[in-house]
């Protein structure tokens, strides 16, 4: 005996035979072969129509279904400080379950009028009847069916409660709805519905009603709707002092890989800062708009300045709707570099351009800045000797040629040495490392960026310092660090030698921000590293925000990093970059998957974590 004598498929002739003489007792028939059929007598009849008479039992249940399913206890229904001891399992009903995904947002009623507001972590079939069927004889049946029966398997679903959602009455009166944590467990056979009211999303998860728009809440890539109109939940981090510190000040990290959409998203979020509605409060009373600086690796922000051709009447319209701020930031300049043997294009963008040179005096407080290449601790002491004995012989106006010819005196060196002041060979170092700079940065034929500061500070204005044409990675790097170094000193500065910096909210935007806040072992990097985790501690203080860019976000020195409250993380493919960033697993798992535009935001100050899809269309120029 074979496998094929079990077969579903009968003989031709047989089929139909047995069909023919078939007899559905249902219907009071008789088979067309039977000898008795024409002799049918009236008592026939009569038994015909009794059985025709019986009464027919409806089989469906009375009333319509509401839900997608109902708690289940044949697992434990449980809820406990520990998520790993919470059990919380619905049965999905078979009409229900093409619409079920991992991580959409579920409603289950309290007998009170609270509701628990839980999201799907896990989906699982499971046997209705008891019965192997990892057997050969199962699956060649099923490989032969067409159909497959809802009806004969559980479908459950796995709950994680995020908050429990009840009403009560504010200051005014007004019915509003709040949350708190997870303190009571549902009733068995609660019925869940999904989430679709607006209004119990973002109080299920602390989503901020106003602030700064990022984008749209989705689940597995697609949009979150409503029956509202618009039908998308909208996602702004806080930025008011009423609701906290605004997040702004607080400092921001976009991440993602190359063609991941970082630029696209930044520049979305950037222009809601440059909104002609957003300022801040300051400590002598007024109130300022923002100032946005931006440090340009690709020569792509300084586009800001022009409306994107792309973005339609009907997409602004809807922008509008949802007080989203878009089109050109009239007042953007492109504060330009100035190193000798290059030049700046500036063909991609209208904007006004200034060129800016980074005159020598800066280094006397910020010896790093002459450092060409690692110095240890005993150079860098030697270093900041020597500028301090150069300026005190040259003056504020000393250069860096005449620091060079300093350097090269043989009696300089012999009296240091002399002197215990500076050894001989940590001088030589020294100064292999000072003629090693880019010898077209310091003192070129523009004004000194310390005599720009109204044109680098602008309230409700942005500033664009392009690096692209620079000609080395080092010369980018003292160009960035010598104008953010100029910032941060003035704004933590009791008496800043620059006002208008110090009275002013500054973002300060830095892409390919791994480059220049690394974690090295130099004293160089040290001092960098120091400057920008001090910078980040006092924002909130002094209204100034971190705005880091980067697709490396694994190199960026932890105590800066630690400082960064709110997270953007686009797509990433490298695994080291994905465990750095530090957001919970159940996203971290998809961030290898996002489509370009997806991110996930990771702000603990502000709401959960979730998941976001920016703007389809840039809301400035963006070629």
């Amino acid at each position: 005996m074979t496998l094929e004598d079990f077969s579903d498929v009968t003989d031709d002739t047989g089929g139909r035979e047995a069909e023919s003489d078939a007899v559905s007792s249902a219907d009071g028939g008789t088979a067309t072969g039977d000898t008795g059929a024409d002799g049918v007598d009236g008592e026939g009849d009569n038994d015909t129509d009794n059985r025709d008479s019986f009464e027919r039992i409806a089989a469906d249940v009375e009333g319509d279904d509401t839900g997608m399913g109902a708690l289940s206890v044949s697992q434990g229904l449980r809820v406990a400080e520990d998520d790993e001891e919470t059990t919380l399992r619905a049965f999905i009903t078979t009409g229900n379950r093409e619409a079920v995904r991992i991580g959409k947002y579920l409603l289950v009623p309290y007998p009170d009028d609270e509701t628990l507001f839980c999201r799907i972590t896990g989906l699982e079939y499971a046997q209705e009847f008891h019965a192997d069927d990892a057997t050969e004889i199962h699956a060649r049946r099923m490989m032969r069916q067409s159909t497959f029966e809802e009806r004969d398997y559980k479908f459950m679903a796995d709950l994680d409660p995020v908050a429990v959602l009840y009403e009560e009455y504010d200051d005014d009166g007004e019915v509003e709805l709040n949350r708190r944590m997870t303190d009571r467990v549902p009733k068995p056979g609660a019925i869940l519905k999904q989430a679709t009211d607006s209004e119990q999303i973002k109080t299920g998860l602390n989503i901020p009603e106003d602030g700064v728009f990022l984008g749209h809440l989705s689940v597995g890539g697609e949009k979150v709707e409503t029956a509202a109109k618009p039908p998308t939940i909208d996602y702004r981090l806080t930025d008011d002092y009423a609701a906290g510190d605004p997040l702004v000040f607080r400092h921001t990290l976009v991440a993602g890989g190359t063609g991941s959409g970082k630029t696209h998203a930044s520049k979305n979020i950037l222009r809601q800062y440059l909104s002609n509605e957003r300022a801040y409060p300051m400590d002598d009373g007024r109130t300022v708009s923002p100032a946005v600086v931006q440090f340009d690796p690709q020569d792509e922000y300084a586009q800001m300045h022009d409306d994107n051709p792309e973005l339609d009447d009907g997409f602004a319209r809807k922008l509008e709707r949802e007080n989203v701020a878009y089109g050109g930031v009239d007042d953007t300049i492109a504060l330009v570099p100035t190193e000798s043997g290059t030049s700046y294009p500036g063909e991609g963008h209208r904007a006004e351009q200034i060129r800016f040179t980074v005159p020598f005096s800066m280094t006397k407080e910020r010896p790093w800045l002459v450092a060409g290449s690692s110095l240890n601790d005993n150079q860098y002491s030697g270093l900041q000797t020597l500028l301090n004995r150069f300026f005190r012989q040259y003056g504020e106006s000393g250069t860096y040629s005449q620091f060079k010819s300093f350097l090269d005196d043989p009696a300089l060196k012999e009296e240091l040495d002399e002197a215990g002041r500076v050894h001989e060979a940590t001088f030589d170092a020294i100064k292999r490392r000072v003629f090693g700079m880019p010898s077209g940065i310091f003192d070129q034929s523009a004004k000194p960026i310390t005599d720009l500061d109204h044109q680098l500070v602008r309230p409700g204005g942005l500033t664009v310092v392009p690096t692209y044409h620079l000609s080395s990675s080092r010369a980018k790097e003292l160009c960035v660090l010598a104008v953010s170094a100029y910032l941060i000193d003035n704004k933590l500065s009791n008496a800043p030698a620059s006002e208008r910096i110090k009275e002013t909210p500054v973002v300060l935007g830095m892409d390919e921000a791994h480059n220049f806040l690394a974690d090295a072992d130099t004293v160089q990097a040290r001092k960098v590293v120091q400057k920008f985790t001090e910078a980040a501690k006092q924002g909130r203080k002094e209204r100034l925000g971190l705005f880091l860019i980067t697709q490396d976000p694994q190199d960026i020195a932890d105590p800066v990093f630690k400082q960064l409250n709110t997270k953007l993380v686009l797509n990433l493919g490298d695994e080291d970059a994905i465990n750095s960033v530090n957001i919970p697993s159940n996203l971290q798992s998809k961030v290898p998957y996002m489509e370009k535009g997806q991110f996930v935001v990771y702000s603990p100050d502000n709401s959960e974590p979730v998941e976001l899809i920016g703007l389809p269309t840039c809301l400035t120029r963006h070629d």
